[in-house]
């Protein structure tokens, strides 16, 4: 069974989804997306979409900061997904992956006089960083841009290349993650996840006036600290030093999920594994994202209706 998209207001196969090569999203980011986890429950034989109708609030936030229109509300557009998704019949993991973007064929930069379009497609998706062992990060030589450069509050395509620059950096000198501080030298977030510290007993998280994307994940787990586990989350600019001197770390994100961080610049954090509020906290989160706690299952929004659908028949 081949996967699909929804592409030019249909549902597809995804092979037949193409753009132009003039494409003016190609050629100057202009385009904003969103990522949104499926999760398998095996025992339920169920994909689990989590937080879609969160993630697509947001999708409109980042259109009005770049001037685009989404002709479809959110209802509509978790329903659509749940059809691409189901369609493609996947039994495993998987990342639904929309994308907002200017469609007119055209060259010159701007953002006005040019059509708005909108697409969507699912992949298998496995784990992102190695959520067992914990992740070894360095912090990058790359600054995390502000929100008066590119708004860092909206998922804006042309905005990752300060990821993606932050992140092969990382690679390149041994790590597997990087971490990005503000112009001003505080920490802000990794190079697609935020970040948190366990300091003192005191669970820390950099604010959004330090160039954050408020990441769904993140408010997920500040949640999910207090309600289950009565800790509360303090918001405050986080200095570069306190990452080495944390008892614990962890990154959170659609894709990282809540990934333990073991090693900050060649600085084991803690004892060098992974913490027990961390891997407690993990556990609690993946029980809840493949609806396995009752109390969050308007979190998860179900693809499979049926027994035979979900056996792919």
């Amino acid at each position: 069974m081949p996967p699909y998209a929804f592409f030019d207001n249909r549902i597809i196969p995804l092979s037949e989804a193409k753009i132009g090569i003039m494409t003016h999203a190609l050629h100057y980011g202009t385009a904003c997306f969103d990522g949104i986890r499926g999760n398998w429950n095996e025992e339920e034989r169920q994909i689990y979409l989590f937080r879609a109708g969160a993630h697509y609030e947001r999708l409109h936030r980042s259109c009005r900061i770049m001037k685009m229109d989404i002709p479809y509300t959110v209802d509509e557009l978790c329903r659509l997904t749940v059809e691409v998704v189901e369609k493609s019949g996947y039994q495993e993991d998987v990342y639904v992956r929309p994308l907002a973007y200017k469609s007119s064929q055209t060259i010159g930069v701007r953002l006005h006089d040019l059509e708005d379009s909108f697409l969507a497609f699912v992949t298998p998706f496995g784990p992102y960083l190695d959520m067992e062992k914990g992740a070894r990060c360095g912090v990058s030589t790359w600054r995390r841009v502000n929100d008066n450069m590119i708004p860092a509050r909206a998922k804006i395509t042309g905005l990752y290349a300060n990821s993606a620059l932050a992140k092969t950096e990382a690679w390149e000198n041994g790590f597997d993650e990087a971490i990005l501080l503000t112009q001003e030298g505080h920490v802000s977030e990794g190079s697609g996840e935020n970040i948190f510290i366990l300091l003192q007993d005191k669970l820390i998280t950099p604010p959004p006036s330090d160039n954050i994307l408020v990441g769904i994940t993140r408010d997920t787990i500040i949640q999910l600290a207090r309600e289950e586990m009565g800790v509360e989350t303090i918001e405050r600019q986080v200095d570069r030093s306190e990452l080495y001197i944390a008892e614990e770390c962890f990154l959170t994100g659609t894709a990282a999920h809540l990934t333990p961080v073991v090693e900050v610049d060649h600085r084991k954090v803690g004892s060098g594994g992974v913490g027990e509020f961390t891997r407690e906290l993990q556990s609690i989160y993946l029980e809840v994202v493949r609806g396995k706690r009752a109390k969050y299952l308007d979190w998860c929004l179900p693809v499979y209706s049926t027994v035979a659908q979900r056996a792919g028949g």
